[in-house]
């Protein structure tokens, strides 16, 4: 059996990350894998990318016709939108030349592949939903709208009234789309964007499973906190928050906004922030608390030894198709505070292995992290309770059987 799993990227991004320790974890199994990449900034030899000659310029130029048909919408959120149109034949053609039994879809947009053009791949093909793209008229992050249980149009996310506009537009492309291509099925990595996926018009009809995203547990667990902060220049003497995320502090999907509200509400003393993710600030406090920023980490073994230092990390997006932050933590026995929704809820177990704060109740974020800090019946078991749900439910090896299982099962249809 060979598998090829398509993204955008090998590095950068939840859905690069969880597809290459998806496809490494296929390797460790010794089943035949291949990491097909639009962008490859690793030097892993498992990885191809589309292009040897490919060029950032030419990626730019993809992107900046990608971004054409938004300019209409000047009203439009601050949010990631994709049209997905532009041409994608040949990128096509070198994952059909690799000859798989199995294309595994993960984050394809960015100007990799238009939507017309999926109907051309030569074998059955499996799409992880790494957020709610697949399924509505072009938005990344539905929020409250429910217009992709219908047609769309009239795009919040677009600030249009329209009923045909542009994400009514990219519905119909991709109802057209979808109704060609013989075998596809979803996994969703959470229930929550599972059940989303299931009630949508466009995919309401096809095969839908749960597989939540790999963690190698081997390699996520426990640092000495100790010696993780003396790594890391951190008090040992205060009680540590961890904030991150890619685009932490930008991105608004995150929840910067809630975290801060939260952190302004914290009854308790003695404590220290570490912000990781974002651009490094020069500013020693934040909301009156001494703040450490730590910036961008681009490696594992950073992530690790930062997780373990912490003694709670907050994790407060306003939605998560998974949450991969909130996994890799708990691995590492730090407990996590987030709100009680969308893919957070599979991951945190309310006063077990951390805090589900009623959403988007910054009170309650900030009461969450009051309780983890200081009122948790027994902090230690907080933190054995965080990892043993990792290692017993996301563990690399059980997420790559449940894997292969679907595999198999798709190609002897």
């Amino acid at each position: 059996m060979k598998i090829v799993t398509v993204n955008h990227s090998d590095i950068g991004g939840g859905a690069a990350k969880a597809a290459y320790r998806l496809h490494s974890s296929f390797l460790d199994n010794n089943i035949n894998s291949i990491f097909f990449v639009y962008i490859k900034k690793s030097n892993d030899p498992s990885v191809i990318a589309y292009s040897k000659k490919y060029s950032s310029f030419k990626s730019v130029i993809r992107n900046t016709l990608e971004m054409l048909p938004l300019r209409l919408y000047k009203k439009r959120s601050p949010i990631f939108f994709s049209a997905a149109w532009v041409r994608s034949s040949n990128i096509i053609r070198e994952i059909n030349r690799l000859k798989p039994d199995i294309v595994h879809l993960h984050w394809i947009c960015g100007g990799m592949l238009r939507i017309e053009d999926l109907v051309k791949i030569n074998a059955p093909i499996v799409w992880t939903l790494h957020d709610n793209w697949v399924f509505t008229g072009g938005c990344h992050v539905k929020w409250e709208c429910e217009k992709y249980k219908q047609s769309c149009g009239s795009c919040p996310r677009l600030g249009s009234k329209k009923e045909n506009d542009l994400s009514n537009r990219i519905w119909k492309r991709k109802k057209k789309a979808f109704s060609k291509i013989k075998n596809l099925s979803l996994i969703g990595p959470s229930n929550w964007i599972l059940k989303c996926s299931k009630e949508s018009s466009l995919l309401k009809n096809n095969y839908h499973i749960n597989i939540p995203n790999p963690l190698d547990i081997f390699k996520f667990k426990p640092v000495d906190k100790n010696a993780a902060r003396e790594l890391w220049n951190l008090p040992k003497n205060k009680k540590l928050i961890l904030y991150g995320a890619v685009d932490a502090t930008s991105d608004i999907n995150k929840g910067f906004k809630e975290f801060s509200e939260a952190i302004q509400k914290l009854s308790c003393e003695n404590v220290e922030l570490i912000v990781f993710g974002g651009p490094t600030r020069n500013e020693s406090d934040l909301f009156g608390l001494k703040t450490h920023h730590i910036g961008f980490l681009n490696d594992e073994e950073s992530l690790i030894t930062l997780y373990s230092s912490a003694d709670c990390m907050v994790v407060p997006s306003l939605q998560e198709a998974f949450g991969q932050t909130a996994s890799e933590a708990m691995a590492c026995q730090t407990p996590v505070v987030a709100f009680n929704h969308s893919g957070l809820k599979d991951i945190v177990d309310h006063k077990v292995n951390g805090y589900l704060a009623i959403p988007f109740d910054t009170d309650d974020l900030s009461r969450g992290i009051d309780w983890v800090l200081n009122k948790g019946t027994n902090y230690k078991e907080l933190c054995v309770n965080a990892r043993n749900k990792i290692v017993h439910n996301f563990n690399s090896d059980l997420i790559v059987e449940n894997h292969i299982k679907l595999y198999r099962e798709i190609i002897n249809l």
